[in-house]
Order: structure tokens, then sequence, then C-alpha cells
């Protein structure tokens, strides 16, 4: 039975999906006015993962994670180039898509954008000022918080100490400070869309609720994000979703812990600022997400130069002992069937199970992907000691099978690309040449010498260099 960490009642809860057998799941996607930054990785990777493991244990998922295509960050971008908002945002709409298929994050159900759900918004905030929950002044709409009786269950805020404190945005247009925008008008220089308000464009909040409501129905399982969105986003989603439908919007509450630079805190003031591609290009996509199974996604994660070698070796660690399978597959035979080798292949078997139960048991424990890949390696660990050439073929299949199956749900190639391989062997290839020629024979051992703790031998021949795995 899955267990997940409810924010909504800060315990971990068994899973039962509304619908049997549906995951119905929304997460909260990035705005577009930029290319994503590596904070924008840890949620889009982990609630695929989380999403993985619902297939993997054959749920049907429907997953909608939105993109923020109208932001004040975008106007911005879009007025510094003196372009359109709708520029940008389709700019770094291909951006993020390049860095989702990089980071192997599945397709979304749907990834609605908030630009082409206007109608909706206008329908939902107009449900809200006909309930009593909303109001309009001089062609801003406010959300009425008082009237929503729940307001600050999932941040565990009390409002009397909210309206006190001096985070809460005043306005002369307000009945209350704690009322929060639905629609603005529109501003000299800024996108907008015709409204019963007049001309203007949502506020944030409103559009998870409505995309939510539009693909997945007025009550969904899970709504996910970073920690950062629980106050004040996710609670307005909440309030505004369940005064304008009268149901419980969400079931499970999933949050991400924050990513950190080197134990600080990441901004462009501090000139740590990295982005996905950033690090794509340095390390790898792969490695990258393999990093992000290194701590349990509702702690923190401190991304470092340490840490993400430590996560290249580990990936390395797997890879190999994966690649060396496939060689013993090639030299290994069926055996006919005896007692003596079903008794063999039995107990084989039943080993490397254990390490599949052990995976298991840690991602139904609030996906606790530390754990999952503790069990991953003791897999690999198995596989590299106790099977040989001589091992039933079936056996040797089976393990590395199953070695795959589970660095998938954890969305990442237990082996290697080979084209991938080769033109990073060859290209290396050609630098120690260079370096060789050039005299810089430093170089060149580091060449080999990087090479080699990637698994992959040098042989100088009259032929020229040759490589193969070791």
């Amino acid at each position: 039975m899955i267990k997940i960490h409810n924010t909504l009642t800060n315990r971990n809860e068994e899973f039962h999906p509304i619908e049997e057998g549906v995951v119905k799941m929304y997460v909260c996607g990035p705005t577009v006015y930029n290319l994503m930054h590596i904070g924008n990785a840890r949620p889009q990777i982990i609630f695929d993962t989380v999403r993985r493991y619902f297939e993997y244990k054959g749920y049907e998922v429907k997953y909608v994670s939105n993109f923020t295509d109208v932001d004040d960050k975008i106007i911005n971008a879009a007025n510094a180039e003196g372009v359109p908002a709708s520029v940008i945002s389709e700019r770094y709409i291909v951006e993020a898509e390049k860095d989702m298929e990089g980071m192997n994050i599945r397709p979304a159900y749907k990834n609605p954008k908030a630009t082409e759900e206007i109608g909706g918004m206008i329908d939902m905030i107009s449900t809200l000022i006909e309930k009593g929950h909303a109001y309009e002044k001089n062609g801003t709409v406010f959300f009425r918080t008082r009237s929503f009786e729940g307001y600050g269950k999932l941040s565990n805020k009390n409002i009397d100490d909210l309206e006190s404190g001096a985070r809460i945005a005043v306005d002369d247009e307000k009945e209350d400070p704690l009322d929060f925008v639905l629609w603005k008008p529109k501003k000299e220089g800024e996108p907008s869309w015709p409204s019963p308000w007049g001309d203007g464009r949502p506020g944030w909040h409103i559009e998870c609720s409505v995309m939510s409501k539009k693909y997945l129905g007025e009550e969904i399982d899970i709504h996910a994000g970073g920690e950062d969105l629980i106050f004040p986003h996710h609670e307005n989603e909440i309030a505004q979703s369940e005064s304008a439908n009268g149901k419980e919007f969400a079931r499970y509450w999933m949050h991400n812990g924050y990513l950190r630079i080197n134990n600080v805190k990441m901004s462009k003031s501090l000139g740590n600022f990295l982005t996905i591609r950033d690090i794509a290009d340095q390390y790898g996509y792969d490695v990258l997400r393999f990093f992000m199974m290194g701590a349990h996604y509702r702690g923190p994660i401190n991304f470092t130069s340490e840490a993400m070698e430590a996560a290249k070796a580990g990936l390395a660690r797997i890879r190999t002992a994966t690649g060396r399978l496939e060689e013993l597959i090639d030299k290994a035979a069926v055996k006919e069937a005896d007692d003596a080798v079903a008794v063999q292949n039995e107990a084989l078997v039943a080993e490397a199970d254990k390490f599949r139960v052990e995976f298991e048991e840690a991602m139904d424990d609030d996906f606790n992907t530390v754990d999952a890949v503790t069990a991953i390696y003791g897999l690999v660990k198995f596989a590299n000691t106790s099977l040989t050439e001589e091992t039933d073929k079936r056996v040797l299949i089976d393990v590395k099978d199953e070695i795959g199956t589970l660095m998938d749900v954890l969305g990442v190639a237990a082996e290697e690309e080979k084209e991938d391989l080769a033109a990073e062997v060859e290209a290396l290839i050609a630098e120690r040449q260079a370096a060789r020629k050039a005299k810089n024979f430093a170089r060149a051992d580091e060449i080999r010498a990087e090479l080699l703790a990637k698994g992959i031998v040098l042989e100088d021949t009259r032929e020229g260099v040759k490589w193969h795995k070791a």
C-alpha cells in the first residue's frame, strides 16, 4: 500500500484514489520567462518519479502540469526586448520542453497554458462573485478571504495572525487586507483580454484552479509543487476551488523541499543562479536526474560539484554492471532443465527478488528514493558478485531486466546509449591525440584516466587508437 505524506494533515496516509485504478494528479509548472533553473528541475523530476511509480504499480495516471505564460516577469522581459509577451513565453515553452525531454519527464496528459484558459477563469470568477466569495472594485476582482472558513488549513496559518503580519499587502480598494486578486485591469504595455469587469488579465492563483477542474474534474487525488507554493498560492487555490465548486479540491497535497547551491539559497544577485541547461552541458541530464534521487523529496537538497560527481559515479557503477550482464548474456547458455539447475536458478532469482521488494517498500513509504537507490545498488552488487557466464542465461536476463525496470521507475536509463558513448569516447580520443601531438602529455594522461574511470580502456596500436570496455 502506497503511503503519502499529506501536507494538509501533516501525516503519512494510505493512498486511496477517488476512482479505482486511476490517479488524477496536478503539478504546478514553470513560469516561462527564461530558461528553467535547477530549482525548477526538482519538482518536475520528483513528481514525474511519483507518477512513474504509480504506473509501475498498475495505476492509470492522468498527469496535468501547466505553463504560466502570462506573468509580470514575462511582461517585463517582453518590454525589455520590445516584443509581445507571447514571443517570450512561446520561446521559453520550447526551451522548457527541450529540458523536460532531456530530463526524461514523461509527456503529461495535458500541458495547459494560462492564456488559452482565460474563458474558464472568467467563468469561475463570475461564480465566486455570484456566491458572495468575490467582489469587483474599479475593474479589479478580489477574493473575499474571510468568506472561506477553511483558509489557512494547508499552511497551518491563523487568519488573524495573517491580518496583523507585515507580509500582507494593503490596498485601499480591498474590503480586507487578506483579500487577493482574481482579475486585474489592463495596464499600458501589458496583454489583456475582455471580461465583464473590463479588459484585463487574471491573477496568478486562479489559473491552476481552473485548469485542474477542466482537465481532471472538481476533485483530484494529488496536487503537488514546491514547498514555496504552499502559501499563498496553494492556500488560495483551495479557497477558490472549494468556494466555487462546493467540494474538497485535492485529497493529498505533496510538496518538495528547497534546493540550495553549496548550502546557500540560489540567487542571481549571489552569482549562483544555475539553469538546467548549464548543468546538463556539464554533467548530462541523466546525472542531474539521478542526483535528485539522492535526497528525500520533502527535505532540502544541496547542489555541489562533489554531489554531482558522486551521482555520476553511482550511475556509472549501475551502467557498468548492466553492461557486464549484457556481455555475460552473450556468452551464457540456457541450461538444460534438471533438479540441480532448477534449485540454483530458484535460489538466485529469490536472492535478486529481495532487492526488488526493498525497492518497493522504500517507494511505498512516501516515495523514499534514497532507500530505493540503495536497493538498486544492492541488486547491482549481487549481480557483480554472484552471477557469471556459468549462470543460466535466463537468470542473467531476468536480473538485467529487473535493474532496468527499477531504474526506469526513477526515470534514468540503466544502460548508456551506445551511440552517445561511442561519440563521447571518440571525441576524447581525438582530444588526446591532439594533446600528444602538442606534447601536452599531462592532458593526454588525464584523458586516458578519465576514460578508464568510465570503464573504457585505450590501446595504442599500429592501426591507431582502439578502445573497449574494461
